[in-house]
């Protein structure tokens, strides 16, 4: 049995559990001020500790939801592992995604991801699609919820 064929009857018997939290990590206002230079989205809910203090509901600066989105390889990291002759990960992009809780300057946040499908493409891609929770520690509501595709690509 080849390592993609192993690894494709080891996932399915995960189809529909989890398989990975990550540890928490920390969005403070440096990692937001840095996120919004980068990608040149410097709104004030995000950069102006003392306005958004006085003029949103959140108390406070707020992290982009692409911010909290692009730490899911980060907690990916936390998670998975290479399989047995696998050779490399790619990200194959979200099916569905949801923001449903602004995070706060401050909070912790950490990836929950579930099993929700896997298939072989060919004879070297394995695509698995997971669920990613990303929750706030001591909210009830994550911060969003998505559906993300991951392909593992294993020796020929």
């Amino acid at each position: 049995m080849s390592s993609l064929q192993t690894a494709l009857t080891n996932a399915q018997a995960q189809i529909g559990t989890e398989v990975g939290v990550s540890n928490w990590i920390t969005v403070d206002q440096k990692m937001i001020d840095e996120f919004a230079k980068t990608t040149q989205d410097e709104q004030w809910i995000h950069v102006d500790p003392v306005r958004a203090a006085k003029e949103t509901p959140f108390g406070g600066t707020i992290a982009h939801g692409f911010l909290t989105l692009s730490l899911a390889s980060r907690f990916a990291y936390d998670c998975f592992s290479m399989l047995p002759g696998q050779v490399m990960g790619i990200n194959y992009g979200m099916n569905k995604l949801r923001f449903l809780m602004p995070v706060r300057a401050g909070s912790k946040l950490r990836g929950r991801f579930t099993l929700k499908d896997v298939n072989a493409r060919n004879a070297t891609d394995l695509l698995r699609t997971n669920t990613l929770t990303i929750e706030i520690e001591g909210e009830e509501t994550p911060a969003l919820v998505a559906e993300w595709l991951g392909l593992a690509v294993f020796k020929d």
